[in-house]
């Protein structure tokens, strides 16, 4: 027998039944049944009910433990009876009578429960993670995270992969988020930076000439936190293939992670189908380029109903160059209560409002007729063929905002979910993917500059030929997997011809010799023979957040940050030592 336990606390069943067992764990719960203690012994695999009554030798011994103590038990294997047996737990069918006890060791008074699903402030539950961990709905969590990621790790292997690491200490990249940057010793007054993403290091492993690369990769980006995102680090599956093409990747993607939904869904749908949406399609019908996909509802351009209409407010905006008025379709949403509120939901989003048509039947039996201010305004042809351009009848609404998409689409997104939802039209215990494609290679920054939209090292659609022209026309191979309103990765076919390269980069606004200096380990490699390659990065963090039905991405990882990027538990960020910042030549000059 093993020092500490003969069998873990989830192992014993009625085939043990008689025998002396020796378990170690935490107590979990302890309950005085008139000179009877019913101990709750867990570890890591489960838990077993431990008894002992007035005869046993340790009884005192025991009436003394309390919550969260490590302790070693000695004891016979019983049966329940069968009115006492607990078919939720895998030992439910027995229990042990203690004859034999040792404390390993006592906890003090918790600052924090661990038994029952309390709620608890999250600085409490972060500041003692490792109690926090030490409950049952968290213990999953990360059990399941663990699961995924070997699974991935033989998926990915199983379709050929190998994997490789690559470095944690490189240099700063602009990759669309700030670097944490890490001062040297060595070499005063320059800095290393913590990779954003691996994505230089992968394309030259493919310039290198290994075929097909996936990494568990970590990430450190100094970015605002939110509830799906980490605002420091976070893991990603990361993957390049050499000779492929878009749909290469789509193909070899798709049954990855089909796969692990399907194997840690808990029974939820999973769609097959992935349709390809192009990124001006999916704001135009979803408001968003990681539409959630469970809710039907598509809206559509109306702005010609509106036009020279006699609703001034939208007739007078379509005068307006880039404007449009756009509809939401609301099926079953036609009460006023249901309008009303959607209009107060648009006001809380810091619009005026938000317009509304609904369709009932005429009191007076003449059949279908519109409702609402904007009807009265724009008159019974025009409401019609609105209705009909949405297939919308008796019993529905319709939702309208107007104005430049790049100011509305935003809210009209997060509209159109919310009338999904309230109207229970979005699918419950379903996951819906979707491709996103045909991302711009550029956009225009508030001050009016080109800069890229997306990942800088895609290869344009068109090539060289294609970035001669306007930046804004240029689409690039870049894409985006959406489920349920969550982007789970992100990818592109990647520009591996140096003289394409020094063009896009250019039209972004970096001259070559800043190229070079940047990225002249890529440069220098592409000018040595590359070929054609692409490939991807899925988020783990948000998968698992995902197969958890989890709200927060800190709830699927093991010692998150909190909001405002604190590690409580650690105490980091901290200020350092005069001995350090001496050794690193630097100082901190203090804020006014």
């Amino acid at each position: 027998m093993n020092a500490y336990r003969s069998h873990n606390c989830s192992e014993l069943t009625k085939d043990q039944v008689g025998q002396e067992v020796r378990l170690s764990g935490w107590v979990h719960r302890v309950r005085d049944h008139g000179g009877v203690l019913f101990v709750d012994l867990r570890d890591h695999y489960g838990i077993t009910q431990v008894i002992a009554d007035s005869d046993s030798a340790v009884f005192t011994d025991i009436e003394k433990c309390r919550a969260e103590w490590v302790i070693s038990i000695i004891g016979k294997v019983k049966a329940r009876d069968a009115s006492l047996i607990n078919p939720k737990l895998p030992t439910g069918e027995i229990e042990v009578y203690a004859t034999g006890f040792e404390i390993l060791g006592m906890a003090d008074e918790l600052p924090m429960p661990v038994f029952g699903d309390v709620d608890y402030p999250e600085e409490t539950r972060l500041t003692y993670r490792f109690l926090d961990l030490r409950r049952e709905k968290l213990h999953a969590n990360m059990m399941l995270r663990s699961n995924v990621v070997r699974s991935i790790r033989n998926r990915m292997w199983d379709q050929g992969f190998n994997e490789f690491q690559t470095p944690i200490i490189t240099a700063s990249s602009p990759e669309g988020a700030r670097d944490f940057l890490v001062p040297s010793r060595l070499h005063p007054g320059k800095f290393y930076a913590l990779p954003q993403a691996p994505q230089q290091f992968k394309q030259l492993i493919m310039v290198a000439g290994f075929d097909r690369y996936f990494q568990i990769a970590p990430c450190f980006r100094d970015e605002d936190p939110r509830a799906d995102r980490s605002p420091t680090d976070f893991y990603q599956l990361d993957i390049e293939m050499s000779f492929v093409e878009q749909e290469d990747i789509f193909n070899t993607v798709q049954p990855v992670v089909q796969g692990i939904f399907e194997e840690f869904g808990n029974g939820k749908v999973v769609s097959t189908e992935w349709p390809r949406i192009a990124y001006r399609d999916s704001l135009l019908m979803y408001g968003s380029d990681k539409p959630d996909l469970r809710n039907p509802i598509q809206m559509q351009i109306v702005s010609e109903h509106f036009r020279d209409s006699g609703f001034a407010i939208f007739a007078k905006l379509l005068e307006q160059e880039g404007t449009q008025i756009r509809a939401i379709p609301a099926p079953t949403g036609g009460s006023r209560k249901f309008c009303d509120r959607m209009n107060a939901f648009a006001q809380k989003e810091g619009l005026p409002g938000m317009g509304y048509i609904l369709w009932r039947n005429a009191e007076d039996g003449s059949g279908l007729e519109a409702a609402g201010p904007l009807a009265k305004n724009i008159g019974p042809e025009r409401t019609e063929a609105i209705r009909q351009q949405l297939g919308l009848g008796v019993g529905d609404a319709a939702f309208f905002l107007g104005g430049k998409p790049d100011a509305f689409e935003a809210v009209a997104g997060r509209a159109r979910n919310e009338i999904g939802r309230e109207l229970g039209l979005t699918e419950t215990d379903t996951f819906r993917f979707a491709w996103i494609v045909d991302f711009p290679m550029y956009e225009k920054t508030a001050e009016g500059k080109i800069d890229f939209s997306h990942n800088p090292f895609s290869m344009p659609q068109g090539g060289l030929e294609a970035l001669m022209g306007d930046p804004l026309e240029v689409y690039a191979y870049q894409y985006d997997l959406a489920c349920n309103g969550y982007e789970l990765i992100s990818g592109g076919i990647r520009n591996h011809r140096p003289e394409v390269m020094f063009k896009a980069f250019e039209l972004a606004g970096y001259p070559n010799s800043e190229v070079e200096k940047r990225f002249g380990g890529m440069v220098k490699a592409f000018k040595y023979g590359a070929p054609p390659h692409g490939g991807c990065a899925a988020g783990i963090d948000r998968i698992v957040m995902l197969l958890a039905d989890e709200a927060n991405i800190r709830e699927v990882i093991m010692f998150p940050m909190n909001q405002r990027a604190e590690d409580l538990l650690m105490g980091a960020p901290s200020e350092p030592m005069n001995e350090q910042l001496r050794e690193l030549g630097l100082r901190v000059i203090p804020r006014d």
